[in-house]
């Protein structure tokens, strides 16, 4: 039980990696907020903060389901609080909340183009600064943002200009803050080595074929578990890809990840920015 009586508030839980981490972190005795805008089910996509917050308690673990939009400045600012005022304060921050859109600069709508600069960008910065006088008063503070690792190479923004740079912004954010509370407050980011199958990511890029050459959000769970329970004072500033942390772990076989298991390693698609 590595997370007993810790509270975590994590971001766009509702459904696929954020849920995974989330089960994973309750069933090891977290407390989890669940701060997600999917309060009535979505046409295309499963999982409301409701169903997400069954799913944790039947893990082990306790929940609160916020609806936020990380946009909102306000809501955001009162989600942290109802969190502290039901489980006493905030121990770690998963930035996991993200708008994507994999077109080129003619192609994006400056709405677009706002959307996931906001939720991606702004809304790590706007939840890392509600949420860290609570974090500096923990025994063991970490913020973990889903983000890649700092590859400013022309090849990673040519064809979507947009999303990455509110990807790399997120990456940014745990750069920065990583040197402004080093020694305080841990900050580290967590990408996918290879496509990990989830809904949204097949609405919005791939399809179920795709899919089947992806690995399951579980192995991602299990990479954040493994990141989170290191000492926040000396483990800070990393980009973790998820099979390294995994490896370092003492992990040799990734079979269970896979969602197709008749699939090779070596033919997994490989997740962006890798």
């Amino acid at each position: 039980m590595h997370f007993k009586n810790k509270t975590v508030f994590i971001t766009g839980g509702s459904r696929g990696i954020g849920l995974e981490i989330a089960k994973k972190l309750a069933s090891e005795g977290a407390n989890i907020v669940i701060a997600a805008k999917t309060s009535e089910p979505h046409p295309k996509l499963p999982g409301t903060i409701h169903t997400a917050a069954a799913e944790i308690e039947a893990a082990g673990g306790k929940a609160l389901a916020c609806m936020v939009d990380i946009r909102d400045e306000n809501q955001v600012l009162s989600a942290v609080q109802l969190a502290v005022d039901t489980f006493g304060g905030i121990d770690i921050l998963i930035n996991n909340a993200s708008a994507i859109q994999l077109t080129g600069t003619l192609s994006t709508e400056m709405k677009k183009y706002d959307l996931m600069n906001q939720v991606n960008t702004r809304g790590t910065y706007l939840c890392a600064q509600a949420c860290l006088p609570h974090l500096l008063k923990s025994e063991n503070p970490h913020v973990l943002t889903l983000s890649p690792p700092l590859n400013v190479e022309a090849r990673w923004f040519e064809n979507h200009v947009a999303y990455s740079i509110a990807k790399f912004g997120m990456s940014l954010c745990t750069l920065g803050m990583a040197s402004e509370f080093k020694g305080k407050v841990a900050f580290n980011s967590l990408w996918p080595k290879t496509i990990i199958a989830t809904a949204a990511i097949e609405f919005a890029v791939g399809n179920a074929q795709m899919m089947q050459l992806g690995r399951k959000a579980t192995i991602m769970a299990d990479a954040a578990s493994a990141i989170l329970q290191k000492d926040a004072k000396t483990v800070s500033g990393h980009f973790y890809i998820d099979e390294d942390v995994l490896r370092a772990e003492g992990v040799t076989d990734f079979s269970e990840y896979r969602v197709n298991p008749n699939t090779p390693e070596n033919q997994l698609l490989p997740d962006f920015f890798i």
